[in-house]
Parts: C-alpha cells; structure tokens; sequence
C-alpha cells in the first residue's frame, strides 16, 4: 500500500516542498506504533525549517516537516502495551507529520478522548500547550496579572488570549485593526501595532508597569516589550518572527539569557516547546491532557483559519509568510 508524504529536497522557499509517493507503508520497530495522520498544523516555526535556520532541528534534506500531529494507530510494534488499534492519539513530532502515515515511539503518544475532534485536538499540540505553558510556568500567573500579548490574532497570541480569560486575567494585545473585535471577545484591549506605540499607550494605561508580556518577534522588539514591564514582572520571548538567519535566532536567544541575569532588568526567559517537551515530556502530557478536558467543556474554541490537503502546502508556507491570518492552518488528511 501506498502514501503520501511532504519532502524538502533542499532548504529554501517553500518552492522545496514536493509531494512524494511511497509505494510501501513504515513498519513500526520495537516500542513504536505506526499512525495514520488525520490533521497537522502547518506553523511559522515549520517555515524556519524548511529554511534551514531553526535551531533545534538539525536533520538535513531530505526532509519531512510537521510539527504536530493527530492520527489513528494503524500497527502496533512489538512490546507495546497501553495502546490498541484504531485508537486516536496526539503528539508534538516537531518532525515528519506532513505525511499520510508516520512511525513513533508509544512511550511519547498522549491519549486523545473519542469527544474531540482532530482539527479541534491538533490545534491543542502547539499553539495551546506554547500559551498554557507560559502562562502558568514561565510567566507563572495570577488571577487578575496584567499581561501583553503581541501578534494577538495569531494561532499562539489567539491560545493565549482563550486561556488567559479563563485565567481572568488584565490582557492588552499589539494586532491589525481589523482583528480588533476579536481581541475585544476575550476582554483584551487591542493596541494597534500599525499606528500606536504600544509603549506608550501601556504606560499611559499601566503606569505601574505590567506582570507579564509574550513575545514572538526577536531583536530590539524584545528591548520595547521590557519597557512595559513592571520591576517583578517577566518577559517571555517565544521566537524570532523577524528573524533572517540562524544567527538573528541565536542572538535573541542569548540576549534574553543575557538579560536574565542582569539585575537592573526585570526577569526574562525565552521559551521552546521543541526544548521542554524533550526535558519534560511529563509537563506536555500533563498540560495537553487539562487543555483536553477544557477543549471537551467548550471552554476552549480554537481558532482555525483555514483546512488545506497535503498537497496544498506550498501555498500554506506563502500564507504563513504573508502574515495577517487569524488563527490556524490545518492539513487534513484526505487519506
């Protein structure tokens, strides 16, 4: 039997990813489990991949992108135990989920309830698992913080924005006029990027500074969100959305670390889901399992802009890098 997979030949624009076939399916080897893909989400962090410049994957062409993943088990491999057949399950693959059929490790898989569906549960791996976690670990939250949120109406600024008003916190969020309703939804209250600075306006509204901001953007937009910042209060940085290069990723990444231990700057850190579901693969599970439940309550709505096929992901990396959309971009598998 046959599938179908995404392949990046060589890095580049997303003219490098090519639809390939594979006449045969993967066996599963000890310990593993053979999956049949329902729905990933295609994500910035994908498009740094595909470029050659994200530094936790260090995996050469060829390659298959796929950060995330929701699928049913199709073959057990030997000593498996837990799992059975025809069980749906999620996890966070950071590689190899463009793919009709993917091989991973049972010990990594986290349930999913029968409930939910797979758009709804793949959103849930990535954009989610990123907000929770760094509301409640690295930002390590209260009842009425007073946050920022940059890129509001995107995939992880949307997760935040949901899991922030169950959290009933004080929100204020950088994003296009057009998105500004949206934000509204949650009780946040939109700062237009475009036409405001969004430091001035947050110390005119919070001159005693803010406990929290979230930031994707990298460089001396960090320096900005560090203004906004309370004595106690802590920045989260979480990517380099401007970044150009491997090197603009690793110097906002060290800046931040820099900042860290420098006493006159209020606290800062910079989050990689890559990194702690590696270190903490307990945490992931654990955190996905709540925002399950919560997804299961309808207490969380996750934002989709748009279900695309397999074939389709070429025109999906140029909508990431457009910019501007409003939630996430699903591949669901048609398989």
């Amino acid at each position: 039997m046959s599938y179908r997979y995404i392949s990046i030949k060589e890095f580049g624009g997303p003219e490098v990813l090519g639809l390939e076939t594979k006449e045969r399916l993967p066996e599963p080897n000890q310990g593993e489990l053979r999956i049949k893909v329902q729905a990933t989400s295609i994500n910035f962090t994908d498009t740094l991949i595909r470029r050659g410049i994200y530094p936790d994957v260090k995996d050469k062409p060829p390659i298959t992108p796929g950060y995330d993943m929701v699928g049913i088990i199709d073959k057990l491999g030997a000593g498996v135990t837990g799992f059975k057949e025809g069980q749906k399950v999620a996890e966070l693959t950071i590689m190899g989920a463009y793919s009709e059929y993917i091989i991973l490790p049972a010990k990594q898989l986290v349930p999913l309830p029968e409930d939910i569906n797979a758009v709804d549960a793949v959103s849930m791996i990535l954009s989610y698992v990123t907000a929770y976690q760094m509301l409640t670990r690295s930002a390590q939250v209260k009842e009425g913080s007073k946050i920022l949120v940059h890129g509001a109406g995107g995939a992880v600024g949307s997760a935040l924005l949901q899991i922030g008003s169950i959290l009933k916190l004080k929100m204020y969020g950088t994003a296009s006029a057009d998105q500004h309703d949206f934000l509204k939804e949650f009780g946040c209250q939109p700062i237009d990027y475009k036409s405001e600075d969004f430091v001035k306006v947050v110390k005119d509204l919070e001159p005693n500074g803010l406990d929290a901001v979230f930031d994707p953007f990298g460089g001396d937009h960090f320096k900005r969100s560090i203004k906004t910042l309370n004595k106690k209060g802590k920045l989260v940085a979480f990517g380099a959305y401007n970044a150009k290069s491997s090197m603009d990723l690793i110097k906002s990444f060290l800046q931040v670390q820099i900042w860290n231990f420098t006493p006159w700057i209020p606290s800062t850190n910079f989050y990689s889901i890559g990194s702690w579901h590696k270190k903490h693969h307990d945490w992931f599970e654990s955190d996905l399992k709540k925002l399950f439940v919560l997804l299961s309550e309808g207490k969380l709505k996750p934002l989709v802009s748009k279900t695309i096929k397999l074939e389709d992901a070429k025109e999906a990396h140029e909508l990431i890098e457009r910019g501007g959309l409003k939630g996430k971009l699903i591949i669901l598998m048609n398989n």
